[in-house]
């Protein structure tokens, strides 16, 4: 990332592939409950065919984490928390951490990189933290998705558990259910997210509109977000979707799109537009913020163990 002045120390790869989980985890602490309420929001025309219901069950962001709270309680808003952090531990890491290492690999060491490069650097971590962290991510929406029956019983009982009925039912490949739309959908996040993040600040600094501090940081992670928003949620809708998806209820990401196409009309590729936004954009505020906090304390920490007095 740019922002680094000449005499402090720039942090080290290990030093960002952690601080990326770390702040990753944070924001999704934070945001989880929009992200659940997103989730319910994607899927509610799926189930509506599936079932025949012609009422609407969730109603815009609020009335579906209120709808969730009273039917299902508070503790619903946060299915999928113990995947969704072991998701962002393994996922961010790699997607967030690794992209200046990619930039500088893609311009052989040197310091400038084009849009090209920016593009091509967001592209490849997408692509590699999904191929490592795809069963998380599959998890986590599963738990997300699973409502709680009138009689107590759940879907599953457990993240261990998860992880093993998805492979006994589905076999190995369930746990990489939708690998190609995520990679799809990550390369675009990533793109958009990174790339913008990296260049709005960039700008910021170099017109001298701020200083590199909080008030930067906030304004560059919160347009990052709304522009990944946009871009993504067509994609975004069409994973959670396929990954959410019994066996055989799809024979492809695409066959998916076109069924929610030809059944919902081009409006369903936004649905939760308003949760997706809401928790991308604090995701984003929430997770860049304390990266560059991280950075800069572990980056002094290492320059005071180097130069102590």
């Amino acid at each position: 990332m740019v922002g680094m002045k000449p005499k402090d120390v720039m942090p080290s790869a290990a030093v960002k592939f952690f601080g990326a989980g770390t702040a990753a985890c944070i924001a999704d602490l934070v945001t989880f409950p929009l992200d659940t309420a997103k989730v319910r929001l994607q899927l509610q025309g799926e189930s509506q065919i599936a079932e025949g219901v012609g009422a609407l069950k969730y109603r815009g962001v609020f009335g579906t984490i209120t709808t969730m709270v009273r039917t299902e309680g508070a503790r619903s808003l946060y299915n999928g928390l113990v995947a969704g952090l072991q998701r962002q531990m393994s996922f961010a890491s790699v997607r967030i951490g690794l992209y200046d290492s990619m930039k500088q690999f893609y311009t052989r060491g040197t310091e400038s990189a084009g849009i090209v490069t920016r593009l091509m650097a967001g592209c490849t971590t997408g692509a590699m933290a999904v191929a490592f962290a795809q069963p998380t991510d599959v998890v986590k929406v599963r738990f997300q998705a699973q409502v709680r029956l009138a009689d107590g019983e759940r879907r599953y009982n457990g993240t261990i558990d998860a992880y093993k009925t998805i492979a006994r039912d589905e076999g190995v490949r369930g746990l990489w259910r939708g690998c190609m739309p995520n990679i799809t959908r990550n390369a675009i996040v990533n793109c958009a997210e990174l790339v913008t993040y990296d260049m709005i600040k960039e700008l910021i600094l170099k017109y001298n509109l701020m200083t590199d501090n909080l008030p930067c940081h906030f304004t560059a992670a919160f347009s990052a977000g709304f522009c990944t928003t946009v871009v993504a949620s067509p994609v975004d809708v069409v994973k959670t979707r396929f990954m959410n998806s019994g066996h055989g209820q799809y024979s492809s990401a695409l066959n998916c799109a076109f069924t929610m196409l030809r059944n919902e009309g081009s409006t369903a590729f936004y649905k939760g537009f308003m949760p997706s936004f809401l928790r991308l954009g604090s995701w984003n505020i929430v997770m860049f913020v304390t990266y560059e906090q991280i950075k800069k304390g572990m980056s002094r920490a290492q320059q005071y163990w180097e130069s102590p007095f």
